[in-house]
């Protein structure tokens, strides 16, 4: 794969201090008139360093509280993608559900719909700016679910539960971006860990841990159609929170409006023809938008190898939440509401992880910074990645041949936390995102002009195998066994999971340099 042109819409662009790229006039006067453009051209950014409108300049309180709401936006998808799944018997029992793929459906059509979403989401985000995409998307969110919770077959709860993936897209899509707008390089490690608590919370905690716990009782008690009334009152109270203290952060969005607001048109369109192109053709210019994160993940080499070893990653993650209940209820004979409890051993693992390789995360940069005579790259950032692939196979393995021997039902939870360990060590969501990596995370955001559209583009890749790998986790294990399937799946974990992030880590400087796509 080679890299090239994001498409034929661009615009010369000044380096911020800290390799940021942002949007000024193309020179295209005579010799003379080309070095006072370029002089005026860095007077601009110049001024732009220090102007208060700029979202690196804000109040720390501002950065922060902003940072904390797209974290909460952040917290409420994921959750909707798990809080389900220890009532999928009650659901089957509900809508007379017998073929065990579409049962698994049911919970991952949210996942293919939601990597569908992240497509338009993240470059919507760069055209009309991310604030009212977070907006738009959560309360959508919020009606799509209340569609789940009033379905009365099971057509009808797809096609909700497809639309609510769609809408919920929005705030993983935009989340890194926003961090990318208002932190430099060196803050962005700790601001992504607090940015991660949402989903952290969402599907590292409230997700795998205390959502399905909650979802276990409300489906044993009252029906598992109550789960989405929860997920709706949740989304509800973000918008009520997200809407009056949420301001936009996307560098671009805001020079144009501020220019705007002075009716400088002229001004608008000559120093920002970019984002002024949309308004004179907004069909073409959007399609540009739009097709980014597929041009990323097709002609950029690391980000597809990146975005495979997440996806892989996801798929085994989403593949054994389908298959807990049948295996604690089948094999250790737990109710609805207990097997819910099963879950906190991942969730205790993606805790561990998030506490531990935010921290891990930092030194090694901070070391190799320091090292590299204070000149930090994002291949710095891989290290973390490397050793969090270690401990995957591990958890694989421990849970799988345990829950074939029919050990204590505690071992294969212990296998499942050491599982969770090692892939929010690599893997935070998110970001994906969401299970999204925290260092290929913090990678794709420090390499890519436009962050949100290459996590995104991770993020759409690793959905799609969350959705595919349930589908068939039933007939894999009943075919190779649990020790046998999970066996298949640490192979494949070694196999990528290892030696490509040390061949990145070697090698990505040389690719990044000669890459158009990377700032």
């Amino acid at each position: 794969m080679s890299d090239s042109p994001l498409g034929t819409v661009s615009s010369a662009r000044a380096p911020h201090r800290d390799g940021t790229n942002y949007l000024h006039p193309q020179l295209t006067c005579s010799e003379g008139g080309a070095a006072e453009a370029l002089d005026k051209s860095n007077d601009e950014v110049h001024e732009w360093e220090h102007d208060p409108a700029n979202p690196r300049n804000w109040p720390l309180a501002k950065k922060w509280i902003t940072t904390t709401v797209v974290s909460l936006y952040t917290l409420v998808t994921p959750l909707a993608s798990a809080i389900m799944a220890p009532g999928l018997p009650d659901l089957a029992m509900k809508f007379g559900i017998t073929n065990p793929t579409i049962l698994a459906l049911t919970l991952s059509i949210f996942v293919l719909s939601y990597a569908i979403g992240l497509l338009f989401a993240a470059p919507l985000s760069e055209v009309y700016g991310r604030v009212w995409v977070l907006h738009l998307g959560n309360l959508f969110f919020l009606a799509f679910n209340l569609g789940c919770a009033l379905s009365a077959n099971t057509m009808s709860l797809l096609v909700f539960r497809f639309l609510a993936g769609l809408a919920g897209s929005a705030p993983i899509a935009c989340g890194s971006g926003v961090i990318s707008d208002l932190f430099l390089e060196h803050e962005r490690a700790s601001a992504m860990a607090l940015y991660s608590i949402g989903p952290m919370l969402g599907d590292s905690l409230i997700g795998p841990a205390i959502g399905p716990v909650i979802g276990g009782f409300i489906a044993e008690s009252v029906g598992v159609q109550y789960v989405f009334y929860v997920i709706a009152a949740i989304s509800g109270v973000a918008a009520i929170l997200g809407i009056p203290l949420m301001r936009e952060t996307y560098v671009p969005v805001i020079r144009f409006r501020l220019n705007a607001m002075v009716l400088d048109r002229e001004k608008t369109s000559v120093g920002h023809p970019v984002l002024a192109a949309h308004h004179m053709d907004k069909w073409v210019y959007l399609w540009v938008n739009l097709k980014r994160p597929v041009i990323l993940l097709t002609r950029s080499f690391i980000c597809f190898i990146l975005s495979l070893y997440m996806a892989l990653m996801y798929g085994i993650y989403f593949l054994l939440f389908t298959t807990f209940p049948d295996l604690f209820a089948n094999v250790y004979h737990f109710s609805i509401g207990i097997g819910g409890l099963t879950y906190i051993g991942v969730g205790f693992g993606f805790v561990i992880a998030t506490v531990f390789g935010a921290k891990l995360s930092d030194k090694i940069y901070i070391y190799l910074t320091a090292k590299n005579g204070g000149r930090g790259r994002p291949e710095m950032r891989v290290p973390a990645l490397i050793f969090g692939s270690f401990f995957v196979p591990v958890g694989l393995l421990w849970y799988g041949w345990s829950a074939q021997a029919k050990a204590h039902f505690m071992m294969p939870i212990i296998g499942t936390s050491i599982f969770g360990f090692g892939i929010l060590t690599c893997l935070a969501l998110f970001t994906f995102d969401p299970l999204e990596s925290l260092p290929i995370q913090l990678y794709l955001v420090d390499t890519f002009t436009y962050a949100a559209s290459a996590t995104a583009a991770a993020s759409a890749f690793r959905s799609l195998l969350g959705f595919a790998f349930p589908l068939f986790g039933q007939q894999m294990f009943a075919t190779l066994g649990y020790g046998g399937g999970n066996t298949l799946l640490a192979g494949f974990a070694i196999i990528i999971g290892i030696p490509f992030p040390v061949w990145i880590y070697f090698a990505g400087e040389g690719i990044r340099t000669k890459s158009s796509l990377a700032r």
